[in-house]
């Protein structure tokens, strides 16, 4: 029963990628740290050449089930007013893959002496493959799943604004503007959409404060949008000791809840790592929860005083 399990719900993954209406960009516990992903704006932020590596394997010994990395890079320019960055991901989920690639642009405003206003611009494209004709199915004759996907090219591109101080941070985004399609099949004379991105908008905010001198509490928090699907909510509460260790626990909405902990290792390399268990699905049985880590380094500082004092996001 067990391998029966899998198999349809792999299909269901399948389907659930190339529906007209779901959530098809990955999620990421470690949100806080993967900003540049879904926000733009972000970009030259840190005042540093900031390179972050992060790696999601969900639903560990679920057959067909996500597993995503990212690596972003990005900087701010001399002026100061303006930040660079490239963002590529790699999500594959059960037959099918996607890769993005990403370039990154922020425009940075100086509101106050202490706060920060940036808006920002994406392009780049999205290549999508499936190898639908991999699964085990019911009706093999199926027209949906006769022909795979190859190398589906589709340009893109998206918007963020980002609002930052030293100890508090919100923005709201929408990576992917455009609502390319993946692919249509031909049935009596008609072209049947089977599958196209869905465009999503998010909103994050998050606070660093103070609650001793070892002692420091970060609430975050990442709100995601798109038509036809639930809003979903992650809620992450961390506590910070001795400005090094990291110790928190998320909750996502209708999905999962789990732990984080972090190490700043160095004034430039923090370590992070996460176990979220998915209580919402049904197959939940049937698999050991998600894990994540994620890595990130300042090369650079453009601003010798953030080597003193460090941004906390």
């Amino acid at each position: 029963m067990k391998t029966s399990v899998k198999i349809i719900s792999a299909s269901v993954l399948v389907l659930g990628s190339l529906t007209v209406h779901a959530q098809q960009i990955p999620m990421y516990t470690h949100y806080m740290y993967n900003t540049l992903v879904i926000n733009p704006g972000y970009a030259g932020s840190r005042e540093a050449l900031t390179v972050t590596a992060l790696h999601r394997s969900q639903w560990v010994d679920f057959k067909g089930a996500p597993m995503t990395q990212t690596l972003t890079m990005h900087a701010p320019l001399k002026s100061k007013h303006i930040g660079i960055g490239l963002s590529a991901s790699n999500d594959k989920i059960g037959p099918t893959n996607n890769t993005s690639v990403f370039a990154d642009f922020a425009y940075i405003m100086m509101l106050t002496e202490k706060s920060k206003l940036a808006l920002g611009l994406s392009a780049g494209a999205n290549i999508f493959q499936a190898r639908l004709n991999t699964l085990q199915l019911d009706q093999q004759t199926d027209p949906v799943f006769q022909n795979d996907i190859s190398n589906h090219v589709t340009p893109n591109f998206g918007f963020g604004a980002y609002y930052y101080m030293e100890r508090f941070y919100a923005g709201i985004s929408t990576p992917n503007l455009l609502q390319n399609s993946y692919s249509e099949i031909q049935q009596t004379g008609n072209n049947t959409l089977i599958g196209k991105e869905q465009r999503h908008y998010f909103f994050i905010a998050g606070a660093m404060l103070n609650m001793t001198d070892n002692l420091a509490f970060k609430p975050t928090t990442l709100v995601k949008v798109t038509a036809a699907a639930p809003v979903q909510v992650d809620f992450t509460a961390s506590f910070v000791i001795a400005k090094k260790l990291l110790l928190g626990a998320m909750y996502r909405t209708g999905d999962a809840f789990g732990g984080l902990v972090g190490l700043g290792i160095t004034e430039q390399f923090h370590l992070g790592y996460s176990f979220d268990w998915s209580y919402g699905l049904k197959t939940a049985k049937y698999n050991q929860g998600s894990h994540e880590i994620v890595l990130r380094y300042d090369f650079i500082f453009f601003d010798k005083r953030q080597i003193h004092s460090p941004r906390h996001f």
